[in-house]
């Protein structure tokens, strides 16, 4: 079991297109991946719209449990994914 905490880093909060994003990376996971933030609950990640329904905002801590196959690694990438700067579209672009 891997355990990391996190702090939401996306200034409009963890929406439909972060949520769709992390939900894509967790579908082919064999283990469980969950979430928990302070008041809000804990879910696992499977769905779009548990995901949703925690109203994650810019600044709140949350803590992510992953318990599988490559369970550090798999932590790893949730961390990075809660805590990017995400930018629809990508600035720069044309």
């Amino acid at each position: 079991m891997a355990i990391r905490k996190a702090t939401i880093r996306n200034a409009h909060g963890i929406h439909c297109r972060p949520s769709a994003i992390i939900i894509n990376e967790c579908r082919p996971y064999a283990g469980t991946v969950m979430l928990s933030a302070d008041g809000k609950g804990e879910i696992t990640i499977s769905s779009l719209l548990d995901l949703l329904s925690l109203g994650l905002q810019e600044g709140e801590p949350i803590t992510i449990t992953v318990d599988g196959p490559d369970d550090e690694q798999m932590a790893d990438k949730m961390l990075e994914l809660f805590e990017r700067h995400f930018d629809f579209p990508p600035r720069g672009d044309a």
